[in-house]
């Protein structure tokens, strides 16, 4: 991790694009193009052909797709990579998040708070379900990057002060704050707390990890189908489940 270059990057993109455009006309959306000239500096190695197939990155280490949402888009180009290469997936997670507004009539852009919503490492499960039966391929790696960013919210929601139900304009990387790789069943051990005892339940997990019955699901799933955790019996409704060890 590097955080001079990524702020040095940060700056030069951002400040790059609004001579080009002005704020809330961003071309590339900036938290891509960022995390992009992070992962490969070199533009030769960005963008590149293979097959019918754009890839993000193609380097020595393979291709490298850096994807902010809707991993459903990513299957099939997945499945392509992946059998004659090796894949890292980056996902950015804002672990601190701070939110401005622009007026839409004037581009004026509001002094920036910071949001009450912390983002984790448990925020990825909803879209790595979506590609859940790659992740136990030899080839394929994932790369969280917790970040600190600025997010531009457009002043055109239904409330009255108009930003419930706005539109994000565009996302601000601001600091690089961790880089967590997950490239092989044992390395998603990390999601299971040292509190959670052996045995234990979806809720048992979600108390754990702090987050939403539902999330606490989806990540069972995938930890089961990697063989993270197995399930051992029932308690009424409730699954049980057990740590595996490695």
């Amino acid at each position: 991790m590097d955080n001079i270059r990524f702020k040095k990057i940060c700056h030069e993109i951002v400040n790059s694009d609004r001579r080009k455009n002005g704020i809330g006309t961003l071309g590339e959306k900036t938290l891509h193009a960022v995390l992009k000239s992070y992962f490969e500096p070199h533009e030769d190695n960005q963008e590149i052909k293979l097959g019918k197939y754009i890839a993000d990155i193609v380097n020595e280490n393979g291709v490298v797709e850096i994807q902010t949402q809707n991993f459903n888009a990513l299957r099939n180009k997945l499945e392509n990579f992946l059998e004659f290469c090796n894949v890292t997936v980056v996902f950015p997670i804002a672990q601190t998040k701070y939110l401005s507004w622009i007026d839409m009539k004037t581009g004026e852009k509001s002094k920036r708070r910071k949001s009450p919503k912390t983002g984790t490492i448990y925020d990825c499960f909803r879209e790595l379900y979506k590609i859940k039966y790659t992740l136990d391929n030899p080839r394929m790696n994932i790369c969280l990057v917790m970040l600190e960013m600025e997010e531009l919210r457009y002043l055109n929601g239904w409330s009255k002060d108009k930003k419930k139900g706005s539109t994000r304009c565009d996302r601000i990387p601001i600091d690089i704050l961790h880089e967590i790789y997950l490239s092989n069943p044992q390395d998603y051990s990390i999601f299971l707390s040292e509190n959670l005892p052996n045995s234990f339940t979806s809720k048992d997990f979600a108390e754990q990890a702090r987050i939403k019955l539902k999330t606490a699901q989806t990540a069972l799933n995938i930890l089961c189908y990697l063989e993270v955790i197995s399930k051992i019996g029932k308690d009424g409704n409730n699954i049980i489940y057990s740590k595996n060890n490695f």
